[in-house]
């Protein structure tokens, strides 16, 4: 099988290797589909990730889809959950999965990931997709589940309002998960022109530039403040407006990866609006719900999807999605 690896930064190689085999409890899949995310733009500029860095050449890809080739489930086509967490720990034992102390994750680490032909993994970790949904929103299941998990996270009530700070996929996803939840007004905020168009589209009643909008402006353009704020571009710049644009008393969801490791905002802002801030890891149990939005039609992964590339050309895939001139790059082995 081939597969391509990370050596170092901006060095993704694809060579031949072993057929993965599969342990007790695993199924062998042939992968279809892998999307590339933020996160993968990390490893892929910096060679790491927060605190975690590249000791060996690592398999990028978390978010995919493929099909069952030995294992349960024969021939099935699969969503793949990229977390294998211990089920022993505490926060495991308290149904916080996604905070496992002993997580392991493809892509990330010492697991690889989805960029290759064949792959093993635990078999209580695919899920099977229903035939109206393809392989690449499969693979979107996974952006879907981490906005799932942050809606979650943002406690909005039925008729609230919220803003959006940052209109990659997950924002997008955020915003029609957000008018599925009953949200009476949904404000975005995005430099990029491309996606200010696909906020719009996908129920955003306002969508503005950041770098043209003014801290005095936000309580007009806010109705005088969210009830929650989602931050999902990983910059100062948004978490700071993210803060302006909430009410006080209100509720700041950070979801953003920033590149330094480092989040900083004025602590005046958040004290004097008493805002409660909750941080977004990955996601806890959401496919079934994830799944079940995007059969129904609730939710369009589809849309998102804008570039398409080969597994031979995985490096020009990862730097597509660096350039940010659309929305979700997808790369399908097979071709």
């Amino acid at each position: 099988m081939k597969a391509a690896r990370l050596h170092a930064a901006g060095d993704l190689r694809l060579a031949e290797e072993p057929a993965p085999v599969p342990g007790p409890g695993d199924s062998l899949l042939r992968v279809t589909c892998v999307g590339i995310c933020g996160s993968d733009l990390h490893w892929w500029h910096e060679a790491g990730i927060g605190d975690a860095r590249l000791d060996r050449p690592l398999v990028l890809g978390h978010e995919a889809a493929g099909v069952v080739e030995e294992g349960e489930n024969r021939g099935a086509r699969v969503a793949i959950d990229p977390a294998i967490p211990c089920g022993t720990c505490r926060p495991c034992l308290a149904g916080y999965r996604n905070l496992c102390t002993r997580i392991r994750f493809a892509g990330h680490g010492s697991e690889d990931g989805a960029l290759r032909d064949l792959m093993a993994w635990p078999s209580h970790l695919l899920h099977e997709l229903p035939g109206n949904l393809s392989d690449a929103e499969g693979a979107v299941l996974e952006p879907l589940g981490v906005a799932i998990h942050a809606l979650d996270l943002g406690h909005l009530r039925l008729g609230g309002t919220a803003v959006v700070a940052g209109c990659g996929p997950i924002g997008l996803l955020l915003i029609q998960l957000l008018r599925a939840a009953g949200a009476s007004r949904v404000v975005a905020f995005e430099p990029l022109a491309h996606r200010r168009v696909v906020a719009g589209r996908f129920g955003a009643d306002a969508v503005h530039d950041p770098g043209a909008v003014s801290a005095d402006d936000l309580p007009d353009l806010t109705g005088g403040g969210a009830d929650v704020a989602f931050e999902m571009a990983g910059t100062d710049q948004a978490v700071q407006l993210a803060m302006l644009a909430t009410r006080p008393g209100g509720r700041v969801v950070l979801g953003g990866i920033p590149d330094s490791d480092r989040t900083t905002f004025r602590a005046s802002t958040a004290r004097r609006r008493g805002l409660t801030i909750a941080m977004v890891r990955r996601m806890n149990d959401v496919y079934p719900r994830a799944i079940e939005l995007a059969r129904s039609g609730r939710v369009d992964l589809a849309a998102l999807v804008s570039h398409r590339f080969g597994l031979a050309d995985a490096a020009e895939a990862v730097t597509a999605a660096a350039q940010r001139g659309g929305l979700k790059v997808v790369v399908e082995p097979p071709g």
